[in-house]
């Protein structure tokens, strides 16, 4: 093993997709379940995810479906309310495996997320996100998600890496199940564990 991909949400940082959920519900935007929860996304917030519409067409897209006079505030932050926190042992785990391993991160992500991300990630810990890794893919970036198998393939071509020798880790089982498909090693990490019980 030469290589590491990390999903970011539930791998790295702690989610509570369940917030996101609950805010969007008390706005009116009921059929969050069809739209959006682990490793699935779908209609506009599909389209978000792979970069093809804006912030503000996503923004704007959601506050239709919610009660009137709902604000685009009110929106971001019903979205923004399922990144929790970046746990301290879980950023040295990553400083560690990074003597012995390159590492990589691939997340389904958005713009208004990847924003509030890093910006806590570098209130608590004074750096960038992306120094952990040797570079860092985010699917609104490169216009492609997980599971589709062409997005694991153009992420193995461009980080110039064996896919034979490469782990992938992720929460989401059909993430994993694509990764498998482009040739990766996967794990499934599946709910009450962290990567500190994998024995990197």
């Amino acid at each position: 093993m030469k290589n590491i991909i990390f999903d970011l949400g539930g791998v790295l940082l702690n989610l509570g997709v369940a917030k996101t959920r609950d805010a969007f519900i008390k706005l009116g935007l009921t059929q969050i379940d069809d739209l959006f929860r682990i490793g699935h996304a779908h209609g506009f917030f599909r389209d978000y995810e792979i970069g093809t519409i804006s912030d503000e067409e996503f923004v704007e897209k959601a506050r239709q479906l919610c009660h009137p006079g709902t604000s685009d505030s009110q929106v971001i932050d019903a979205w923004n309310i399922m990144l929790l926190d970046f746990p301290a042992e879980r950023v040295q785990l990553l400083k560690q495996l990074k003597t012995k391993y390159q590492l990589f991160l691939f997340s389904n992500t958005n713009a208004i997320h990847l924003q509030a991300f890093s910006k806590s990630y570098r209130q608590v810990y004074g750096a960038a996100l992306d120094d952990l890794f040797e570079k860092a893919y985010y699917s609104h970036v490169i216009n492609q998600r997980k599971p589709d198998v062409p997005a694991f393939e153009y992420v193995i071509k461009d980080s110039n890496i064996d896919a034979a020798e490469t782990l992938f880790i992720d929460d989401a089982l059909v993430n994993v199940e694509g990764a498998r498909q482009a040739g990766l090693q996967a794990v499934h990490l599946t709910d009450g564990k962290t990567i500190l019980d994998l024995g990197l």
